[in-house]
């Protein structure tokens, strides 16, 4: 690297120049954003190796597994950073989502020590961290010795962050003093609108702004648009999945639960109230008047792919669903808009409910401390910068990233509308569902109660009642309730 290059990389990490002046600088001295991103790496691995001891584990090797996603792409794409930097050697495996987490769930109910770190979602680690197949990793991040003093834990946004912890008592809330950190989220998801600005305009709808408006607007798009192109789309398959995204994301938004816990520790159903028996009245009704027909079979697979090919309008899901249905060689790419969504009109703002990919480290890892240094590598600022600016790293979740010019600006350019969501929305974001160790089989009878109103096969207030007298009998059988 030439010494004028090299001083203005280091201004940059001086935080003297801005990345934008940086960028315009390298490309006056002749540097492709190609080559000027190497050397961008070049500058930040030679400016992390001198604050901390990055070499302790040169010539380890750690084995990774991992689900085929973007993230994952973005780090296997910077991996020859880390590789730089530490001296270690990574290996991996990756699965398609159809069978990762039986991948996962195998390996770490075998013991196996095949892996040491690994994706997962937050709600995994309510099953994982019981079990004693995670490892509490507040003893390596409250460790200054094992951790890079510009790691920046408080960077991480709080509700993200949060999410991520529990103190495994069922009902303890999320991120409380005494809860084990049993992952690092990574990138997120949160649940808002995305929609196809051609079929609002040809409609004359406008984006709605609460839960009334968003069913009056369904049934326009579903009525208006034609070409046989329906109103929204949201998941209706029998699976937890189903109550996570949209769905709990406006339930949560008129402070509704999913259960009470008393002062006594003890757990109880919270769905069958009026105010909930009136949401689930109007989002059966939104569904059933404007929602595609075979609903019931629907994950997040059709009700992207749907948008993505111009069959919906508009769809009430991830923000990174809408994002990768905007690009590629996806019939509505580069029509799509995003929106926050607050369902109750007396809210204060959007209330998501999210996903998080998340990474672990698994309790039979044969070297802990070489996998937490690839651990605050891949969740540090540096690589979320990377796949941010230079992947599909779509929500990254630490701060500094969101507040990157460069970041905003490529968003701003495809994206409309992504960064005011994501604005809107991320203060309030968070896991919304109650931690206990039944919460797949009850989030997924939620699910099949919600088919059956959907069907009529049972109406809203029955269908609830009965929901609440099951969930209620598990919960006592289990020794929750």
């Amino acid at each position: 690297m030439h010494e004028k290059e090299k001083d203005l990389i280091d201004a940059f990490l001086r935080e003297q120049v801005d990345r934008r002046g940086l960028i315009k600088g390298l490309g006056a001295m002749g540097l492709a954003a190609g080559t000027a991103g190497v050397l961008l790496n070049l500058g930040q691995t030679r400016a992390l190796a001198a604050d901390f001891d990055w070499q302790a584990h040169k010539g380890k090797t750690i084995k990774l597994l991992l689900n085929k996603h973007p993230y994952a792409d973005a780090m296997i794409a910077d991996l020859d950073n880390f590789k730089q930097l530490t001296g270690m050697n990574v290996t991996y495996d990756v699965f398609p989502e159809d069978v990762y987490f039986d991948k996962v769930t195998a390996a770490l109910s075998a013991s196996s020590p095949e892996y040491d770190a690994f994706m997962t979602g937050a709600y995994m680690t309510w099953t994982y961290g019981p079990a004693g197949w995670i490892t509490d990793l507040n003893e390596w991040i409250k460790d200054p010795a094992k951790t890079n003093p510009k790691y920046a834990w408080d960077d991480f946004l709080p509700g993200v962050r949060n999410s991520c912890a529990w103190n495994g008592k069922p009902g303890g809330a999320l991120g409380s003093e005494d809860a084990k950190q049993w992952c690092i989220p990574w990138g997120f998801e949160q649940n808002n609108i995305t929609y196809n600005k051609a079929m609002f305009d040809k409609a004359g709808v406008k984006v709605p702004g609460n839960m009334d408006e968003l069913v009056a607007a369904a049934a326009k798009l579903t009525k208006d648009v034609g070409g046989g192109v329906y109103g929204i789309g949201v998941r209706g398959s029998r699976s937890w999945a189903t109550i996570h995204p949209g769905f709990l994301s406006a339930y949560a938004n008129f402070d509704q639960k999913d259960l009470n816990v008393s002062a006594d520790g003890k757990l109880s159903a919270a769905m069958n109230t009026a105010e909930s028996k009136a949401f689930h009245k109007q989002w059966v009704q939104m569904i059933q008047e404007s929602g595609p027909k075979d609903w019931s079979t629907y994950t997040w697979y059709q009700v992207g792919t749907d948008l993505g090919a111009g069959a919906s309008a508009m769809i009430f899901d991830a923000d990174i669903l809408g994002y990768f249905m905007n690009g590629g060689s996806n019939k509505m790419a580069g029509q799509l808009a995003f929106a926050g969504f607050k369902a109750n009109p007396a809210a204060k703002a959007p209330t998501p409910n999210i996903w998080i990919w998340s990474l672990s480290m698994s309790n039979f890892s044969k070297d802990k401390d070489a996998t937490w240094y690839f651990m605050q590598w891949a969740s540090g600022l540096d690589h979320c910068l990377f796949g941010a600016t230079k992947m599909d790293f779509v929500n990254p979740v630490r701060q500094a990233v969101w507040k990157d010019e460069m970041f905003r600006e490529k968003l701003n350019k495809s994206y409309p509308g992504y960064v005011e969501m994501f604005d809107a929305s991320a203060p309030g974001a968070s896991i919304k569902f109650t931690a206990q160790p039944l919460f797949f089989d009850l989030t997924t009878e939620w699910a099949a109660t919600l088919q059956k109103m959907v069907a009529k096969e049972v109406p809203v207030d029955e269908g609830l009642d009965k929901l609440a007298e099951s969930i209620n009998g598990q919960l006592k059988e289990a020794g929750l309730g």
